[in-house]
């Protein structure tokens, strides 16, 4: 099995910063992609930023220069550093695994989630 940790949400003012991780453990044998959600009360979960296993990155257009993924394979982690923090970025944040696992099985892993929220 596979366990996804997601932490480091909280409460922030607007402007602030704020670093989210995202810990895979369990019988992996590799990680390829990891996507970071997020999912505010009444909308529709939306793809915030992705890494590859080689590094490439992807982002929403509304997160752009503000926000920036990051990984370390060696402890199966990626990070999501949230800079100029929005009222409209508050959401559950949740990180979506794709990993090979020790058994020859390739599939996704979700975690529970953090909150962000963005209040003065």
């Amino acid at each position: 099995q596979v366990q996804v940790v997601e932490s480091g949400g909280g409460l922030v003012q607007p402007g602030g910063s704020l670093r989210l991780s995202c810990a895979a453990s369990g019988s992996i044998y590799r990680i390829n992609l990891i996507r970071w959600y997020r999912q505010a009360p009444g909308e529709q979960r939306e793809l915030v930023a992705a890494v590859t296993s080689d590094g490439i990155t992807n982002y929403a257009d509304s997160v752009k220069g503000r926000f920036t993924i990051s990984r370390d394979n060696a402890k199966n982690t990626v990070y999501l550093q949230m800079n100029s923090l929005k009222p409209e970025d508050t959401a559950v944040y949740l990180c979506n695994v794709w990993a090979w696992s020790t058994s020859s099985t390739l599939r996704d892993y979700w975690g529970q989630g953090t909150q962000v929220t963005v209040s003065s």
